[in-house]
């Protein structure tokens, strides 16, 4: 049974929502709570803190769900105890909004993705986009502004949503805004690949906030140059260490909110049954001796065109052919779970994944050693067993605005694991040390980041490993949060 709603004093908006929905055969509803840092991060203000958490419909299920319940406010049952509203926006409107304009553009722009000789055109199907992702947005700032109570704080949530805070400010500007990037910002002379018009006024929604808020101070100067070169707007640090952009007499605060491991969660869920059993089936498809056991690189990812899988590969491949004392004696263990397979170039780039792994197996493997152990279906137990048993990681994106698996296996290791790391991925700022360092583009100089962490004393990689864990926990999901939520105002 639905509870009763009144308006909101916290209220948080993102295009995923902590609960998503199935239609069974018989047309019932089926509820599956979702995880991560927002999920975390809005229980820690309790049950009676009078927050809504307003979210996107995004399959079949989502929208029946959205349509059964009174203006779309779920029962709180399904998701946790949380007071849920779930927009129902129309299903191409929502299509182009998400795949048109946030997956094939906004994140690309961010991550540096285009092949800039062909890519991006922008045209009149662009244009058609554009228009669903302007309504895509003002569905969320007409549902929050009906929602929230005077002077209510929002935190507005990733690229999807940027311009929401500038909307929302049109229609109430009682209330305090935030808004928070969970991916990098671009550079002004990449931002500027946009058309003009889309460059300004995506700034100008987010600077209708009161706060933006980044995951590394990096981003956030990248941010501030945008408005000083698209806007024209002033920058500022203040006293307090913020960056302050304002422009036509608006004054907007930066702020960096590192997101970190949820520790005591990933410490309990990785000693689970589920997880030993998965370790069990790891170490009989890694192989190996009691007195000669075979050391692990993993990697766990979405097979995301920014996670750089295909050049980790290849600097696997190297590895044992520049170091073949390593054959027979490591496996690479990587997980590539499918990831937006709805877009081609994301089918092509699953396919090439696929295609390495193969090709490097039949170059070097022996009856008894498989050198790439590959799993593409999703499986948080696996991914936590092979935390456990990593001896390295390699963690190598093109560029992630933070990248949280770099920050988990530390927390969750055995017995220590060496860090290899891009210097691109948002992580690299707390974790730079005690991780190796890499650019995501040179496989040799990777090769040789793989051979010194394999070849690391186990002193000194467990040492590295405490130091990784303390420095990966220090800003844990529920304060995340509950700091954004005091900055904004709340």
């Amino acid at each position: 049974m639905v509870a009763e709603h009144t308006a909101a004093r916290i209220l948080v908006a993102s295009n995923r929502g902590p609960v998503s929905y199935s239609l069974r055969d018989d047309g019932s509803l089926a509820a599956k709570r979702g995880g991560g840092g927002l999920v975390s991060g809005l229980s820690a203000i309790g049950p009676d803190a009078d927050a809504l958490w307003v979210c996107a419909a995004l399959g079949d299920g989502d929208r029946e769900a959205a349509r059964r319940a009174t203006e779309g406010h779920l029962d709180p049952e399904d998701s946790g105890g949380q007071h849920v509203r779930m927009l129902d926006i129309p299903e191409d409107v929502f299509t182009a909004a998400y795949n048109g304009i946030a997956n094939s553009v906004l994140w690309f722009i961010h991550h540096l993705l285009y092949q800039t000789p062909l890519e991006p055109a922008f045209d009149a199907e662009f244009r058609r986009d554009w228009a669903a992702y302007e309504a895509y947005n003002a569905a969320f700032a007409d549902a929050l502004a009906a929602e929230a109570a005077q002077g209510a704080v929002v935190l507005v949530q990733d690229y999807h949503l940027s311009l929401v805070p500038g909307l929302l400010r049109e229609l109430r500007p009682d209330l305090r805004i935030g808004h928070f990037s969970h991916t990098p910002w671009s550079p002004p002379d990449y931002y500027r690949l946009l058309p003009d018009d889309v460059a300004e006024q995506l700034l100008r929604g987010i600077l209708g906030g009161d706060r933006a808020a980044f995951l590394t101070d990096r981003w956030a100067r990248s941010f501030a140059d945008c408005c000083a070169a698209v806007l024209g707007a002033g920058v500022a640090r203040g006293e307090d260490g913020e960056l302050r952009v304002t422009h036509e007499g608006r004054t907007t605060r930066l702020g960096v909110h590192g997101l970190g491991a949820d520790a005591e969660f990933l410490r309990a869920r990785s000693h689970a049954p589920d997880v030993e059993e998965r370790l069990t089936a790891l170490r009989e498809q890694i192989g190996g001796t009691e007195r000669q056991p075979r050391k692990t690189i993993v990697r766990v990812d979405r097979t995301e065109l920014s996670k750089n899988i295909v050049r980790g590969l290849l600097a696997y491949r190297r590895l044992l052919t520049d170091r073949p004392e390593w054959r027979e004696r490591v496996v690479h263990v990587a997980f590539a779970y499918p990831s937006r397979q709805d877009l081609t170039v994301y089918r092509e780039y699953t396919a090439e994944v696929q295609r390495v792994a193969d090709q490097i197996n039949e170059e070097y493997g022996t009856p008894g050693w498989l050198p790439v152990v590959l799993h593409v279906k999703d499986d948080f137990a696996r991914s936590l067993a092979a935390y456990r048993l990593a001896d390295v990681a390699l963690v190598n994106p093109i560029r992630d605005g933070m990248n949280l698996v770099a920050k988990e296996v530390p927390v969750v290791s055995d017995e220590g694991c060496a860090l290899v790391l891009s210097r691109e991925a948002g992580a690299a700022a707390e974790l730079s040390e005690d991780a190796l360092l890499v650019n995501p583009y040179d496989v040799t100089a990777t090769a040789r980041a793989l051979h010194e962490a394999l070849s690391m004393e186990p002193g000194e990689r467990a040492e590295r490993t405490k130091r990784l864990a303390v420095a990966a926990t220090a800003l844990p999901p529920q304060e995340w949060f509950l700091g954004q939520l005091r900055a904004v105002g709340g």
